[in-house]
């Protein structure tokens, strides 16, 4: 990243929307360094048995591919038309209305006419009409098809790597084409020649190697909860208990690995671990199920399934009733859309009840897994906490709807009634760059690496104008979410475009107001800010 020229905010803002001189089809990829991920490692994918490990990156010529690569992606084309509906359905039913095409945070930042999602989709319907339809194998480019060659795998390789998946272009389209469903298609297409990015099959090898995307061994996870317990104890005198793969527990509490890792995610964590001590929760972690993230969602369905199962093996494992998840994005994308069918049913667990409030989790009956957003508004909705807001009155906090608990969940009333509770000063961005029409980070589906950043720029710019904009407004200086990603990528984004706005959780503001038992007087935040009481 270092040896990169990473173009200043006022030069990357002047963004040209004038389409090519060519048309689109002849119109070629340039592999700008910046603009795209590197490729995945022999190792990883010989550690997830992928196929056509090998040495290259995607600004080589010769990608090394296999001699019938064509055969094997057509072939891999035919039978996901045959077993997913909803693939055939979405190369069929676009009518190229545009309704999508200004509403991709990629297109907003870069220009390109191919991140509009209806020309992303183009990308492979075009190949779809060529071999799988009567009129492309007849009229060819006259009726937009198009043969299936090297420039057209490199320009999928591209664009599918250039979206996030975050399904805002879905909100939008009048047929319901969800073109995050298009998106995983082509990267299944890619994988079966072995082309995909390394920020996505590592984070999947480490996860089979050791239980969770950042590589992290048992005794690494033990030793990080027993410094933020530290921590906790420093700022509020209160020591608590972290119970990691206790048998017998009521609930299995799962957490992406990112939040009891990195900064700021860690803040995160302290608030789970306050909170789970104050309402004496029996609970515990698992250095197994150490992970709520879910990177195979950005590689293939099989890879979604194989890691996402190992929650319910370490479920039945340690006996407990119900699974509470931490603040996660794609981990509960992957559990409403995909978990009970995948890895279901968890016929073993029990409908999920608090154990403090008696509320059925009526929602989560399926998967018997609750998030902890739900979890616990529902306990400041019935009285069981004791905060005090003011602690928070440093901060002017506003409002990033994670796309995927947002979007994918509906999840949309508990983080606020949770912030609202928690601080004074709450401001809303944007109505239509929040709620559904949230606006992605940029970064999401593996793409938060740094040989990627000024394209990570670009796709954020969107979302970090309607922060600058309460910023100057209201004079905001905190922007809180519920995404172990976003915590790390808005990071970057806000330094970039908006440097007087910081990220945090939502369970981190919930923690700073949290009044505990037998607490000491409390001077500073979890970050050891003073407080302005």
């Amino acid at each position: 990243m270092s040896s990169l020229k990473i173009p200043k905010p006022d030069e990357l803002i002047k963004i040209q929307y004038r389409p090519p001189k060519t048309a689109w089809q002849d119109t070629p990829v340039e592999f700008r360094p910046g603009t795209w991920s590197y490729a995945g490692a022999a190792k990883n994918l010989t550690a997830l048995g992928l196929p056509n490990p090998r040495a290259w990156q995607p600004a080589d010529l010769d990608w090394k591919l296999p001699p019938d690569w064509r055969e094997i992606i057509l072939e891999g084309m035919k039978e996901r038309l045959e077993k997913y509906r909803s693939f055939r359905l979405f190369m069929d039913l676009c009518v190229r209305c545009g309704a999508c095409a200004d509403k991709c945070h990629f297109y907003i930042g870069t220009g390109d006419p191919k991140n509009m999602p209806v020309l992303r989709a183009e990308l492979l319907r075009s190949v779809y009409r060529r071999y799988f339809t009567e009129s492309g194998k007849r009229f060819g480019r006259l009726v937009g098809a198009r043969d299936l060659t090297v420039d057209v795998l490199k320009e999928w390789f591209y664009y599918f790597y250039q979206c996030t998946e975050c399904r805002r272009c879905s909100v939008f389209c009048p047929y319901g084409i969800d073109q995050a469903e298009i998106t995983m298609m082509g990267r299944e297409l890619l994988d079966l020649v072995g082309c995909n990015i390394n920020w996505v099959v590592e984070p999947a090898a480490n996860c089979f190697r050791t239980g969770n995307h950042l590589g992290i061994q048992p005794g690494g996870i033990k030793d990080m909860l027993e410094f933020l317990a530290d921590d906790i104890e420093d700022r509020t005198g209160v020591r608590v208990d972290i119970p990691l793969n206790r048998k017998g527990a009521e609930i299995l509490f799962v957490a992406p690995s990112g939040d009891y890792f990195a900064d700021p995610g860690t803040y995160t964590c302290m608030g789970y671990l306050m909170l789970f001590h104050e309402i004496g929760l029996d609970y515990t972690m698992s250095t197994y199920a150490s992970e709520g993230g879910n990177f195979g969602l950005f590689h293939s369905h099989e890879m979604v399934k194989r890691l996402n199962a190992k929650i319910y093996a370490e479920a039945k494992r340690l006996g407990v009733k119900w699974i509470i998840g931490g603040e996660c994005g794609h981990m509960w994308r992957v559990v409403n859309q995909y978990m009970d069918t995948m890895n279901g049913p968890a016929d073993f667990l029990e409908m999920p009840v608090s154990p403090i409030t008696g509320t059925r989790f009526e929602n989560a009956r399926a998967t018997k897994m609750v998030h902890i957003a739900e979890f616990t508004a529902d306990l400041i909705g019935n009285g069981k906490l004791r905060l005090d807001p003011r602690r928070n009155d440093h901060l002017r906090v506003t409002f990033h709807d994670s796309c995927n608990p947002a979007r994918a969940m509906g999840i949309l009333e508990e983080p606020r009634h949770i912030i609202r509770s928690a601080c004074n000063v709450f401001r809303e961005m944007a109505e239509d760059t929040i709620r559904e029409k949230t606006l992605c980070c940029g970064a999401g589906a593996g793409l938060g690496n740094e040989e990627n950043f000024e394209m990570r720029m670009r796709g954020g710019m969107p979302r970090a104008m309607a922060v600058r904009d309460v910023v100057e407004k209201f004079g905001v200086n905190r922007l809180a979410c519920m995404c172990a990603i976003d915590r790390v990528t808005l990071t970057s984004l806000m330094e970039y475009w908006v440097p007087q706005v910081s990220v945090m959780g939502v369970h981190e503001l919930l923690a700073n107001a949290l009044v505990m038992k037998g607490e000491k007087e409390r001077t500073t935040d979890l970050r050891g800010d003073p407080l302005s009481l």
